[in-house]
């Protein structure tokens, strides 16, 4: 079994710590070749007396704590990445529940194939016990509802029935698939439990943030031939509980991304994504039925009243990106992370 490094980002993150950590110790993995990085922005909410009592409970992990200045989850892993020592890292964050005690055994399984460089779940487990926001993000496969026109998504979308949308080669290996990207477009592959080679990271990394979503554009463009791992298992995110919540998660991702796209810190070639994409999207959400359309499809394939959620989510994103667009043309700048909680 090859070794392990978790980098998991923190910031006043002790509303899903505990059910993230008791979900990685258990885990049926040698734990002599596991340690767990975490990156804490400045909480104050416990989560650092939180880390550290798991140091103190086990022992045969080796659990560091270190300090990100900069605060953003981006930062973090920055920070964590740097610190790491094992041959594989994987991207976890706090809010982030494995499913199944074998989960990182499945995840690692890719690695015997010389050219897979990263794994990742094909899919979002759904539990019926969690809030609608997070049984709905599972449903369409993830956090924002712009991607399904897009079409970059990366996790199974109950709209589609499909995974992702851009052209991809893929090879059946039993527990996993096998997948070659096309240089054009690759999926919005690298966050919520993604496990990448340390050595290729490392040789396209550097700087004090990691986007997640840049990292295999970066490292596929240098080598086409390399192939990541869907596995055939999900996990869980715990995204938010309420639609203030979801809001100020929306503002987060259009402000931050308008702020680093202009000191040339992205890599992700967003703008190849089409614009009659972003155009259909713009149309759906002004004329509300066909989103209501989208929401009985994928009602059909998994009944929940979460599909309720889908006309609300896509008209507080199209509202929230739209202003943070025409604002962000006169002021760029981070969203303030002062009071900050997960």
């Amino acid at each position: 079994m090859k070794s392990v490094s978790i980098v998991i980002p923190t910031f006043n993150s002790m509303r899903t710590l505990e059910q993230c950590l008791d979900s990685i110790v258990k885990q049926s993995i040698d734990k002599s070749g596991l340690e767990i990085i975490f990156a804490d922005a400045g909480s104050t909410d416990g989560t650092k007396e939180m880390i550290m009592k798991y140091k103190n409970q086990y022992k045969d992990i080796n659990i560091q704590l270190f300090h990100n200045p900069l605060k953003t989850g981006e930062a973090g892993k920055a920070v964590g990445v740097k610190e790491a020592n094992n041959e594989i890292i994987a991207l976890i964050d706090s809010d982030n529940i494995i499913p199944q005690d074998n989960w990182m055994q499945r995840m690692l399984a890719p690695f015997e194939e010389d050219n897979i460089v990263g794994s990742e779940p094909i899919e979002y487990t759904f539990r019926k016990e969690d809030g609608y926001i997070n049984r709905y993000c599972a449903l369409i496969g993830m956090n924002d509802p712009l991607c399904i026109f897009t079409g970059n998504y990366d996790r199974v979308n109950l709209i589609t029935n499909k995974w992702t949308e851009v052209p991809v080669d893929e090879i059946v290996r039993g527990d996993y698939i096998s997948i070659r990207f096309d240089k054009s477009m690759i999926p919005t592959i690298g966050a919520n439990g993604f496990f990448i080679r340390r050595e290729s990271l490392l040789k396209n990394f550097e700087g004090d943030y990691l986007f997640d979503i840049d990292i295999l554009w970066e490292l596929l463009n240098s080598d086409p031939e390399l192939r990541v791992a869907k596995v055939k298992t999900g996990i869980i995110h715990l995204f938010c509980n309420d639609i203030s919540t979801f809001v100020r998660k929306q503002k987060r991702r259009i402000k931050d991304f308008i702020y680093f796209s202009d000191k040339k810190g992205r890599k992700y070639p967003w703008n190849k994504v089409k614009k009659t994409k972003l155009l259909k999207f713009i149309v759906y959400c002004f004329l509300i039925f066909p989103l209501i359309g989208q929401a009985i499809i994928g009602y059909n394939r998994k009944k929940d009243f979460a599909w309720l959620f889908h006309p609300i989510a896509c008209w507080i994103t199209l509202w929230v990106y739209g202003w943070g667009t025409i604002v962000g043309r006169f002021k760029k700048e981070m969203i303030n992370r002062d009071g900050w909680k997960q």
